[in-house]
């Protein structure tokens, strides 16, 4: 029964996630956090963070990740393959599609008014996260990490990844020695 629940959570999230990887890690987390109870808030933004730092599109490795844990490596291939399939069938078919209609007014408008919606459900995960953030660190030092990010990546050119490796060093080296 697990191996269904993993395809189903990924699959549902997958074929719903309008827009890629990004679009498509609030869905995850519906179904992973809040759905099944497979991670944590706190694990699945560990995960993500993780995640983000390695090479490779975040929601293969998030369902890789969760697969793995749920049902050992058969769960990981099938979460990997539940994320896969609707993109690439939705790829086949919509391509066929937009080259049939790709001077239509209602095709440009559909892509158009998909775009706010994403916007919101990343700034909802965000909050989500923040909130976490905030819980666990205390408001003072959530928001100097969230500032120091903030410059260190639009300020300093410095990439994402490393952000999230230089957050990870400080998480295990400082913060457990802070008694938050």
């Amino acid at each position: 029964m697990s191996l269904i629940s993993v395809f189903l959570g990924f699959f549902i999230a997958n074929i719903l996630g309008y827009g890629g990887g990004p679009s498509s890690i609030p869905l995850m987390y519906q179904e992973v956090v809040t759905h099944y109870h497979w991670l944590t808030n706190i694990d699945f933004s560990n995960m993500l963070a993780l995640g983000n730092a390695l090479p490779g599109p975040i929601s293969t490795k998030i369902a890789a990740y969760v697969g793995y844990n749920v049902s050992g490596v058969f769960g990981a291939i099938v979460a990997v393959v539940a994320t896969i399939a609707p993109s690439s069938i939705a790829l086949i078919l919509l391509l066929k599609l937009l080259q049939k209609h790709r001077q239509s007014s209602v095709v440009k408008g559909m892509t158009l008014l998909v775009q706010p919606v994403i916007a919101i459900m990343m700034l909802v995960l965000t909050w989500q996260m923040g909130r976490d953030s905030i819980h666990s660190l205390g408001p003072i030092q959530a928001i100097i990490i969230a500032a120091i990010s903030f410059l260190a990546m639009t300020k300093l050119k410095v990439h994402p990844a490393i952000v999230i490796i230089i957050a990870f060093i400080y998480g295990g080296l400082v913060v457990p020695h802070l008694h938050v």
